[in-house]
């Protein structure tokens, strides 16, 4: 089988599945991404470069679709030049198309099988826009902006002959009309690698060392912004701090934009925020980006785990502290309602409250046992319905049933059934 990944930065979601199909000596793997160091066994690379980026006298509304077609041009190239030199055509391909990588796919591959990526469906009510009202009230301008915003989507929804969404709230977001070939299907989570250990300790990048069972309040972001409640998190955290003295809190992340509105003028979000709240700077570690196993270590000696959303794409590291035995405190929004059942599994909080966090957050580190049976119910839970030894099989199923050309695909019948 041949098939063919796109992602402009690898692996992105398939950062399983091309290891394992690669490993298939039967198999042919591409892997074609904007110009990145990693390498994969048995995956051949493939990098694109943009030659330019949208001009400034764009149409706002239309300066991310520009880039979009700007960037699917340039893998389309890429791909000629895979077919008339090298005379690859895939059986498959996977793509998350939305930076518009494959929006001209289907144009220079017709008969090959395109499983996209979709991960979620801009909408101007009842998701993230307009949510916070604080950070990103919205106005008829910005629901004009968000209808634009998904014409890759719309485009790549079209094109497709299926695709995966990671959660069934992800799904729902997008047209009623095309859900019908769309499979939930998680990406995985290796709960092997993310499991509880008694005995972790971490050293932050300040030389201060943490064990399991020290009060340690923990928070983790790609970046600090208020779609992932950073604002709410700073607020509780100035409450926190005042009310125990032995609490320290560690927030892992970056200071740049992932989602949302940037501030201007090189400002981050973090420094907004110190100026409106005061932490005592000796019980307050900010160690910027950890690597993986890390993370991992600091799931692990953590008392008590905040995660916040708007209603967005749900992270990684949610399943991933889980997986790791976590006390999870989360906001009660919609992609967190399908995983965490309050009290059960994790604890809800009201996502613009500081005071009901901190709380929440209280409650767990006065608890004799700090929760145990909830954190061991928040792993079972990742066991049960996000396990990557579960999941992958069946990725690699629904891969084969495109490739022989089976639609509907066979496998998406298993796949509901592992989320009854």
């Amino acid at each position: 089988m041949k098939i063919l990944f796109i992602h402009p930065n690898m692996p992105g979601q398939y950062k399983h599945h091309c290891r394992v199909l690669a490993a298939d000596k039967n198999n042919q793997v591409v892997f074609i991404t904007k110009p990145k160091s990693l390498e994969i066994p048995n995956v051949h690379k493939v990098e694109y470069k943009m030659p330019r980026d949208a001009v400034a006298t764009t149409h706002r509304y239309l300066i991310g679709t520009e880039r979009a077609v700007l960037q699917g041009q340039e893998v389309w190239r890429v791909c000629k030049a895979l077919k008339e030199r090298e005379g690859f055509v895939p059986d498959v391909i996977c793509a998350h198309p939305g930076w518009g990588d494959a929006l001209f796919i289907k144009d220079i591959y017709p008969d090959s099988a395109l499983l996209n990526f979709f991960e979620f469906y801009y909408q101007s009510h009842g998701s993230d826009v307009n949510f916070d009202k604080e950070y990103s009230p919205a106005s008829l301008d910005d629901e004009a902006r968000v209808r634009i915003k998904n014409i890759t989507n719309i485009l790549s929804l079209e094109s497709a002959d299926w695709g995966i969404s990671p959660t069934f709230w992800q799904k729902s977001v997008h047209p009623i009309e095309f859900q019908s070939k769309i499979s939930v299907l998680h990406d995985g989570i290796d709960t092997e690698y993310c499991h509880p250990d008694a005995q972790a300790e971490i050293v932050l990048p300040s030389g201060k060392v943490f064990r399991a069972g020290d009060k340690v309040v923990t928070y983790i972001a790609r970046n600090f912004e208020p779609y992932r409640g950073f604002p709410t998190f700073m607020r509780a955290a100035e409450l926190l701090l005042k009310e125990r003295s032995d609490v320290h809190i560690i927030a892992v992340g970056a200071d740049e934009v992932s989602y949302g509105r940037k501030l201007g003028k090189g400002n981050t979000w973090r420094e907004e925020m110190l100026k409106t709240v005061k932490l005592d700077m000796e019980r307050v570690h900010f160690t910027g980006v950890l690597s993986y196993a890390q993370l991992i270590k600091l799931f692990q000696i953590s008392a008590a785990h905040i995660y916040l959303t708007y209603p967005f794409v749900l992270s990684w590291s949610m399943l991933e502290s889980m997986a790791s035995g976590v006390a999870m405190i989360a906001s009660s929004t919609s992609p967190v309602l399908e995983v965490i059942e309050h009290g059960k599994n994790g604890l809800l909080v009201d996502f613009f409250s500081p005071q009901d966090l901190v709380e929440k957050i209280c409650s767990v580190l006065d608890h004799p046992d700090g929760m145990q049976e909830m954190r061991n119910q928040a792993r079972k839970t990742v066991q049960n319905r996000y396990d990557l030894q579960k999941l992958m099989p069946l990725h690699v199923a629904l891969i084969g049933d495109l490739a022989e050309k089976r639609l509907p695909p066979p496998t998406n019948a298993k796949i509901e059934q592992l989320y009854l």
